[in-house]
């Protein structure tokens, strides 16, 4: 039996964000288990956490969506950081968490909210016509309703499409099929206020990833890692709070700031689940 934490990443009101499994002490499980019970569990992400083996880790991190494992996602990073201290992790340093992952080291900070430093982008750029037509009509639009595109992976893949505002990120369909393996996030910027209580913008976010077993993902730190790294400081501001999670009933913030050129996430954390589980 290993210590289980359920976590609502990314609402400070429980069931309104997007809930990470988390599961304790896990070294001694094979990746087949690991792999079993994230498809049990059906959730974006299902994590295991493990002693480091790097000196400067304060824990490793393994990811798993349904269908596979990842190197790097931003709601099981917070997440899990969050069972972690909740259950008795002691950092190195007072003010953060160092994860080790498959991404390398992920820093989070611990400030009035977790947040974690964003990864450097694997992949950047233009997007081909081909796959720019194809990402458009996998969430129901043509190329032409698309006011900028970029690849912003950072770990899962993600294809970045910015929309003319958050009405036509909301009236996204998703067509899995001709989706395929593309990992799909839509953005739409609009006059505010925004929910940060101030913030000029709003920004509504959409993330459409059937490939790994979740159509459509509640709430997202890594694409909104990876949009702040492509549009802050100039389609969007250097700090804003993102909503995600609408079109599932979910009520997701994600706070944004970008400080001397590096891209922090954060978001509200609060533990639903707590108890033991049994991978046999």
């Amino acid at each position: 039996m290993l210590r289980f934490s359920q976590v609502d990443v990314f609402s400070a009101a429980p069931l309104l964000g997007n809930p990470v499994a988390v599961v304790h002490g896990a070294d001694a499980l094979s990746d087949e288990q690991m792999a079993r019970f994230a498809s049990w569990t059906n959730l974006s992400e299902t994590t295991f956490l493990l002693a480091p083996s790097s000196s400067e880790a304060d824990y490793r991190l393994r990811i798993f969506t349904p269908g596979g494992e990842l190197p790097f996602a931003g709601h099981p990073t917070l997440g899990s950081a969050h069972a972690w201290l909740e259950h008795g992790g002691t950092s190195r340093a007072p003010d953060q968490v160092v994860q080790q992952c498959g991404a390398g080291l992920v820093v989070v900070r611990r400030r009035e909210r977790l947040a974690f430093a964003g990864p450097p982008l694997l992949r950047s750029g233009p997007v081909d016509p081909a796959t720019l037509d194809r990402a458009a009509a996998a969430v129901g639009l043509q190329a032409g309703d698309v006011v900028e595109a970029a690849w912003i992976d950072n770990g899962p893949g993600w294809l970045g499409l910015l929309l003319r505002d958050a009405d036509a990120v909301r009236a996204c369909r998703l067509d899995a099929g001709l989706a395929g393996g593309l990992m799909i996030g839509v953005v739409g910027v609009g006059p505010g206020p925004g929910p940060g209580g101030g913030a000029d913008r709003e920004v509504e976010v959409r993330a459409f990833c059937p490939s790994i077993g979740v159509p459509e993902d509640p709430v997202t730190g890594s694409l909104n890692a990876g949009i702040a790294s492509w549009l802050a400081g100039s389609r969007l501001p250097l700090s804003y709070v993102a909503t995600q999670g609408r079109a599932l009933g979910r009520r997701g913030q994600v706070h944004v700031d970008v400080v001397d050129g590096v891209v922090w996430v954060g978001g509200d954390t609060l533990t639903t689940v707590r108890g033991e589980v049994d991978l046999g």
